[in-house]
């Protein structure tokens, strides 16, 4: 059972820090990509003739989106995983806490799906010339995101909280398996509109795989601060809610 009695630790002083390195880092990395990570296929600021494409800038700004776009879905894959570990943790111990770290991490992951989604759609409006493709790499991530929402449908649907942490924890490992799914769908289905960037054969240049590489340690640092920060938020409120109960229940006792 959850005595609701969490110690401050370092982590939890450190995380608005970790927020500020984290952006900072980030927006180092996509600096870079502006400045130093070259064009797609070569093409200049000037538009230009690519294939048979007049590549305009428009086209050449969502190929940078690109360096913000895969880290936020891989930051939101990750978090993801702790969901299903801590659903996992929960099951075994019906430790309380457990289900708040993967309600937690699943809010984290819900806020970085969010935004993955929303720098998709104009990065698929100018490269493809549509707002929306069901290929396989966008329709197993809204799967995703609507099985997240989901998750936190179901937790509102509950209002015994034994229940609803046992139901949330299977459904959150539930929803966990489609993560690496949508990671290796474009290794199961290959097609142009998602390449490959992680694989064995060096899937990006050093002058692109670098600041990509900033960029997503900066994000996963946001992640974790933002984890953090709201897990020690959530804690808060219970230690709170708690203390308020047992001085009702005084004063009830002694009236």
């Amino acid at each position: 059972m959850d005595d609701r009695n969490y110690p401050v630790t370092r982590l939890d002083a450190a995380s608005p820090l970790l927020l500020i390195i984290g952006a900072v880092i980030s927006a180092l990395g996509f600096v870079l990509a502006f400045t130093v990570a070259p064009l797609v296929h070569g093409a200049s600021v000037t538009p230009e003739l690519v294939g048979d494409e007049l590549v305009a800038n428009q086209l050449l700004f969502s190929q940078k989106i690109f360096y913000f776009h895969v880290p936020l879905a891989i930051a939101s894959f990750i978090a993801l995983v702790f969901t299903a570990f801590y659903g996992i943790r929960f099951l075994m111990t019906r430790n309380a806490d457990y289900d708040t770290k993967a309600k937690t991490s699943t809010e984290v992951s819900l806020v970085f799906i969010m935004c993955t989604m929303a720098m998709g759609v104009p990065w698929t409006r100018f490269e493809w010339g549509v707002w929306w493709s069901w290929e396989p790499r966008l329709t197993t991530y809204l799967i995703l995101m609507l099985l997240v929402i989901a998750y936190f449908v179901l937790r509102a649907a509950i209002a015994d909280t034994d229940r609803k942490a046992v139901f949330a924890s299977v459904f959150g490992i539930i929803v966990f398996i489609d993560a690496p799914l949508c990671f290796a769908i474009t290794r199961i289905i290959p097609n142009s509109t998602h390449p490959v960037v992680f694989r064995t054969d060096s899937g990006l240049p050093p002058d692109m795989l670098i600041p990509f590489l900033i960029c997503m340690l900066g994000i996963l640092i946001v992640a974790f601060a933002l984890y953090r920060l709201r897990l020690s938020q959530v804690r808060t409120a219970a230690e709170i809610e708690a203390i308020k109960l047992s001085f009702e229940q005084e004063r009830g006792g002694l009236s």
